[in-house]
């Protein structure tokens, strides 16, 4: 079992993430971005990372929008591998123009 970080720490050096408001321990982030292309083309790029390191977000997209929520369900909350997502999620949106 991999090992679990405080929600807390885990949101120190990801300032555009927040601690989800639900009954779970997990990170998540709004973005929006020029039209559904760029959003669905970065969600692409983000679940070919997913699928390499099996890891998949819980996530949604409406039109150019995408809401993303970062767990590790077999750990019970946080752990390096959704810091480590979140990471390259923050830098794929940056790249695709997101807000």
């Amino acid at each position: 079992m991999t090992d679990r970080i405080d929600v807390a720490e885990a949101l120190q050096g990801l300032p555009a993430w927040r601690e989800h408001a639900g009954d779970r321990p997990a990170i998540t982030r709004s973005l929006v971005f020029a039209d559904f292309n760029a959003a669905f083309g970065f969600m692409t790029r983000v679940a070919l990372l997913a699928d390499k390191v099996d890891h998949h977000p819980e996530w949604s997209n409406v039109y150019n929008r995408v809401e993303i929520l970062l767990t590790t369900h077999d750990a019970g909350g946080i752990t390096a591998k959704d810091t480590d997502m979140a990471r390259f999620i923050d830098q794929a949106a940056t790249e695709t123009g997101a807000k």
